[in-house]
């Protein structure tokens, strides 16, 4: 039996039915790697099982404190029932990208079982006019609540059911785990009331650590050295959230991403990434007459998980606020801005300390938050203070290898994460074997177009590399979109030809069906908004 630390249970606490806590992966694969060229669900599930034993995030439950006293503790059953975990979905007809992010985003807004294990896996078929990618491809969908795990321990977990070879056997674990004993009421109020009577002590002894460093950098801010991020913008992604959510995401060569950072001296693939989502929803929202003045502010998580810690499941992470700079219009000079912004936002993080955060959470109340977090949502107090954050944007970077499951080759992966009151809308960045994603996630109330914000974000990406190297993307790379055609004048006609000609073509792997916008186009883009 353990108990959960102060930032886990605060995913725990600050869950509302319109704010499910936990995050996501999207895998899509080819069968045409697979014996026999076929993969059937049967397969997927009694390997998973014999994989995934012996993993604590995925065999252990919940166990309240009454009366909220105290955090809760994970109890390890030993074993979870694949069936429940487990499920067998198909995409309906036509079966494209546009359907599955539905579906995607279906599954994801609905929250996880706390009777049980919390996590869930779907195996999705019927991926079959899902363009770019080859007929027979299925997708594997994986919800694991935050209070769990975080990205890092996420991506150690979606290392375990994957293989590096198509022809790899899984021999059934011989994993021998004691389940935990169910501990008693009163157990449980003699551990709270000990641990409460601890907490004075463990808080000095964090204080001790800590105030010298956040009196040094009181001092570095009043000297100037140091620089917040100032007053953050109020804008349509910082109200409450509904239940229902939207999914969309892109996929661009890794190469050429980091052929745009190479031509910034010391810029990282991080600052493209941030700079790419920058001005999407510049492009966004001023398509919606709704962009501000002001620089949009993200909250980016940072691993700060050590050698020793790797494996532990839970969360690590410590926070940086990080201006996107949606107020430069110039893609170039949005990324020498938001690369000057990155570095003062790590000097600020690692003056105040990496592991501050994670410090200081162990001393959340727990019955103050979670009463405090369902009464801010049904009030909607969120609308009425200043927002912290406009968005968030977290990066997790994969392997560069390809990974097989069951003999099947993943093509491409995408993540989701949760939206909450006040930030509701949630960037996953990603690669994989020379892939670098970008993954969208928000409320359907705060965006009711999610195709046209992907499209903000191809466009960005081409703006950026147009600034950034003078030419377009890879010759024979294309956006993987189709439209229907209308009928136009032939001067109209020849004017979109010319237009399509200057512009450069984008390079996507993250397909869907939609129509072709121009964000140049004011009249049009007014019109639509």
């Amino acid at each position: 039996m353990q108990q959960l630390s102060g930032l886990d249970a605060s995913f725990l606490y600050l869950e509302t039915p319109n704010s499910p806590m936990h995050i996501s992966g999207l895998y899509i694969y080819t069968q045409e790697t697979a014996p026999e060229g076929k993969v059937r669900f049967k397969q997927i599930l009694e390997g998973t099982a014999n994989r995934v034993k012996g993993i604590p995030s995925l065999t252990r439950r919940l166990k309240e404190v009454p009366l909220g006293l105290d955090h809760p503790y994970w109890i390890d059953e030993g074993d979870f029932d694949p069936e429940f975990h487990i499920r067998h979905v198909a995409l309906p007809a036509p079966g494209d990208w546009r359907q599955l992010c539905i579906l995607i985003s279906r599954i994801h807004a609905r929250s996880l079982d706390r009777s049980r294990p919390l996590w869930e896996m779907y195996v999705i078929e019927g991926l079959d006019n899902v363009e770019g990618y080859p007929k027979g491809c299925f997708a594997l969908f994986t919800k694991m609540h935050h209070a769990a795990v975080d990205g890092a321990s996420g991506m150690e977990i979606t290392a375990a059911i994957h293989d590096l070879t198509a022809n790899a056997q899984v021999e059934p674990k011989s994993v021998i785990t004691r389940p935990d004993r169910d501990p008693s009421t009163m157990q449980l109020l003699t551990r709270a009331q000990v641990n409460g009577l601890r907490q004075p002590l463990r808080f000095i002894s964090v204080a001790r650590n800590t105030v010298p460093g956040f009196a040094k950098v009181f001092m570095q801010l009043r000297r100037g050295d140091l620089k917040r991020v100032g007053s953050v913008p109020r804008v349509r992604f910082n109200g409450t959230v509904s239940a229902h959510r939207v999914f969309n995401a892109i996929s661009l060569p890794l190469d050429e991403v980091k052929a745009v950072k190479n031509a910034l001296p010391g810029a990282t693939v991080n600052d493209v990434a941030l700079t790419i989502v920058g001005g999407a929803m510049r492009k966004y929202l001023e398509a919606h007459n709704e962009l501000p003045d002001q620089s949009l502010v993200a909250m980016a998580p940072v691993n700060v998980r050590d050698t020793k810690e790797k494996g532990t499941g839970g969360n690590i992470v410590s926070t940086m606020a990080v201006k996107i700079r949606s107020d430069v219009a110039d893609a170039r000079e949005r990324l020498i801005a938001v690369h000057e912004g990155t570095q003062t936002a790590k000097e600020y993080s690692n003056a105040v300390g990496a592991k501050t955060m994670t410090d200081y959470s162990q001393f959340i109340p727990s019955t103050l938050t979670a009463q405090a977090a369902r009464l801010a949502s049904r009030w909607g107090l969120v609308n009425q203070i200043n927002p912290i954050y406009n968005c968030v944007i977290t990066n997790v970077p994969g392997p560069q290898v390809p990974l097989y499951n069951t003999g099947a080759r993943m093509l491409s992966n995408f993540g989701t994460g949760p939206v909450a009151d006040g930030v509701g809308l949630f960037h996953v960045i990603s690669s994989y074997c020379g892939e670098f994603s970008i993954s969208a996630t928000s409320c359907r109330e705060m965006m009711p177009d999610p195709d046209f914000y992907r499209e903000c974000l191809l466009e960005s990406f081409a703006d950026l590399k147009l600034a950034m190297l003078g030419k377009a993307p890879a010759t024979g790379a294309k956006v993987k979109t189709k439209a229907k055609a209308k009928t136009k004048t032939k001067a109209k006609t020849k004017a979109k030809t010319k237009a399509r000609a200057a512009r450069p073509k984008l390079a996507a792997k993250a397909p869907t069906k939609v129509k072709p916008k121009r964000v140049a186009n004011a009249a049009a883009t007014r019109k639509r908004a």
